[in-house]
């Protein structure tokens, strides 16, 4: 793998967790934010979830730098289960201590990270210089947490809406920072 630069950013604020769910207008506020804040990196690509919140977050940067912004669908966010649960919160967070542990009709920790880190592995050996990552609180979480183990469900919790890790991969040794949080 070549050494790349790579910055996860996280979605703006949206109006809620369905694919096609928009910012709010405080979220769209954001994403103009979030482009002068990215103008600051080399980028030479954009990749995205398909989510709507994740694609409008990163819309005004594409717009000023003219990147074309490529879809991912292994960028999504993570599957908890197949159908909403009132007690998602208490799920997630078994997921986090039991990367085995699936809730009904979901993916497990284990299984969203691994979809999550091949992705991750896959744009870093690509030979771009800076590429900018877009998508969701709990898949970018389990990018984290195979980085440094000790990101955990706590660390999670404390992620912004928006919010943006650059990671550099490679060369037998992988490191993360967070550089903005909205």
């Amino acid at each position: 793998m070549t050494v790349s630069e790579l910055l996860l950013v996280r979605h703006c604020e949206s109006a809620g967790q369905e694919s096609g769910a928009p910012l709010t207008s405080d979220g769209l506020q954001q994403a103009t934010l979030l482009a002068t804040f990215l103008r600051s990196f080399p980028v030479d690509a954009i990749l995205c979830s398909p989510f709507r919140r994740a694609l409008e977050s990163i819309a005004p940067f594409a717009a000023q730098t003219r990147i074309d912004v490529e879809e991912d669908a292994r960028l999504v966010e993570r599957t908890l289960s197949a159908e909403p649960q009132a007690d998602w919160r208490e799920q997630l967070q078994k997921t986090w201590r039991d990367f085995d542990h699936r809730a009904p009709g979901g993916e497990t920790s284990r299984e969203a990270q691994q979809r999550a880190r091949g992705a991750v592995d896959e744009i870093a050996s690509r030979g771009n210089r800076c590429v900018v990552v877009v998508s969701h609180g709990n898949w970018i979480g389990l990018v984290l947490h195979s980085i440094d183990p000790c990101f955990d469900f706590a660390a999670w919790e404390r992620l912004s809406n928006p919010d943006v890790f650059r990671l550099r991969l490679g060369a037998g040794a992988d490191h993360m920072e967070r550089v903005w949080c909205g």
